[in-house]
């Protein structure tokens, strides 16, 4: 980071701007702000008033509610008392003027203390009054981290950091090591659909706060239980999400067409993370911005599946006409994985340090591959019953839902199973402590005692410590005859957080 001597003045077209984004300070309140809250706003609210950390990381994909969240809560500290000069937002990516500043979060920041605090954030501290900066879209600031780091490391303030880019996001985290806690919103969770549409509320099953439950087996079946107790409104979300995804653009808008929202998803999230988020390299370096579209159009039409690289290439070579190597397709892969659009989830081989195998690709929502494809897969008993040749492909769909939604719960192991000698494969082994739970995800109506041989096959296998393993279905009908296997329907697991 440069240094220089830095004075508490501004442009005039900035310092506008700036005042502009921040109306509480003359008075105003924010109006139009969604009453529904997402599941973030608690722990990040408390993050950023109680952690240890000085500074709260929300990161996300594009368009999913990080900054209304942001707004939520400077909406609920003003409504509690705190003064408005105690709260500094500044958004990036509306703001390129900040670009031409050498030091632009130290910069603004002084100039906050001196303009609108008036006094420095060691003295407001005093006064019990800390001050709190927002940076929304910070990753649009090629040096933020360490200013941020400067910034915490001097003054008693507290920080929200919010990102739509991981990749540009991770790349600071490590020399703000003990300074940040970090949290990562996706799409909106099958109650949080509910709510949004009026359906009705349903609270949490397990709350955010470890892992542990997830390790009994009555846990699971309570869930079962829960999701009956709930079955009406679990169903109309249900519909909702199958329908439209879980953007919540797309489902806050029901009076907007499919074609109106999937022109949004490729345009404002899709395009805009490849072209964008992903477009440059370290030193200036372009990436191919073709090749990466070409690489999410297969993500999206091998979703819930592990294609190998032999075929990557294949398709790769007839869409572009070029030989691509797979180091640079894989390289490429792992970028949209880091935008937070998708999750590769490693085989369980390559945790174990064993041979590699194939990454299982999985969509942050369904509603990208129906954009970006041009195809509308549905995933209810109804919509399969009036489409039953699509059933194989909502099948890898619903694969794909279930497989992000475990890497979305913090802390969680994830990986998946290929078949192994006599081994069966298994869509997904989650592993707690020295516990694993295999998973298998069987998205039909009619269910046959040999569609649980993969997991009795884990379970049977002692070294791997498997008391149960978990069956993901798309009716509330099945139930397995075997004590070890729990029965839960796609949209009865959504509402375990």
């Amino acid at each position: 980071m440069k240094q220089k001597t830095m004075f508490p003045t501004l442009a005039l077209g900035l310092e506008e701007d700036i005042r502009n984004s921040n109306p509480w300070w003359r008075g105003e309140r924010l109006y139009d702000l969604p009453k529904m809250r997402r599941w973030a706003f608690k722990p990040v609210l408390s993050g950023l008033q109680k952690g240890l950390s000085p500074a709260v990381v929300l990161r996300g994909p594009r368009q999913i509610g990080k900054t209304t969240l942001l707004l939520q809560i400077i909406d609920h500290l003003l409504a509690e008392g705190m003064s408005p000069h105690r709260i500094f937002r500044l958004q990036f990516d509306e703001l390129p003027e900040l670009q031409k500043l050498e030091n632009a979060i130290l910069e603004i920041s002084r100039w906050f203390s001196t303009n609108i605090l008036k006094k420095t954030f060691n003295q407001a501290a005093h006064d019990g009054e800390q001050a709190y900066i927002f940076l929304d879209e910070v990753q649009n600031l090629p040096d933020w981290a360490p200013q941020l780091k400067h910034l915490v490391d001097i003054n008693p303030v507290r920080v929200l950091v919010t990102g739509s880019s991981a990749l540009r996001i991770e790349a600071g985290r490590d020399s703000l090591a003990g300074r940040i806690s970090t949290f990562e919103m996706g799409p909106l969770l099958l109650r949080e659909i509910a709510e949004l549409r009026g359906f009705g509320s349903i609270e949490p099953f397990v709350q955010f706060n470890g892992l542990g439950p997830l390790k009994d087996k009555e846990t699971w079946r309570g869930l079962v239980k829960y999701g009956m107790q709930h079955q009406e409104v679990r169903k109309e979300a249900f519909l909702a999400f199958s329908e439209r995804g879980a953007y919540p653009v797309a489902q806050a808008r029901p009076d907007q067409t499919w074609e109106a929202i999937s022109t949004f998803l490729n345009e404002t999230v899709i395009r805009r993370a490849i072209q964008h988020d992903l477009r440059m390299g370290p030193k200036g370096q372009k990436r191919d911005e073709h090749l990466l579209e070409e690489v999410f159009r297969l993500a999206c039409r091998y979703i819930g599946q592990s294609p190998g690289q032999t075929l990557y290439l294949d398709e790769i070579k007839r869409a572009m006409n070029a030989n691509i190597g797979w180091q640079r397709v894989l390289a490429y892969l792992k970028f949209l994985d880091r935008t937070l659009l998708l999750r590769l989830i490693e085989p369980m081989e390559l945790r174990l340090k064993k041979r590699r195998g194939a990454y299982k690709v999985c969509l942050c929502d369904h509603a990208l591959r129906a954009a970006w494809l041009q195809e509308v897969i549905p995933l209810t008993v109804e919509g399969l019953a009036k489409a039953s040749h699509l059933s194989d492909l909502a099948g890898h769909i619903a694969e794909s839902t279930v497989g992000y939604f475990f890497c979305s719960l913090i802390g969680l192991e994830v990986a998946h199973f290929p078949e192994r000698g006599a081994e069966p494969e298994v869509d997904f082994v989650l592993t707690i402590g020295e516990q694993r739970i295999p998973v298998e995800v069987k998205y039909r109506s009619r269910i046959e005692f040999g569609d649980t041989h993969a997991l009795r096959s884990f379970i049977e296998k002692a070294h791997y410590n498997a008391p149960f393993g978990l069956l993901i279905t798309l009716t509330d009908t099945y139930s397995s005859d075997d004590p070890r296997i729990v029965s839960i329907p796609l949209s009865t697991l959504q509402l375990l957080r």
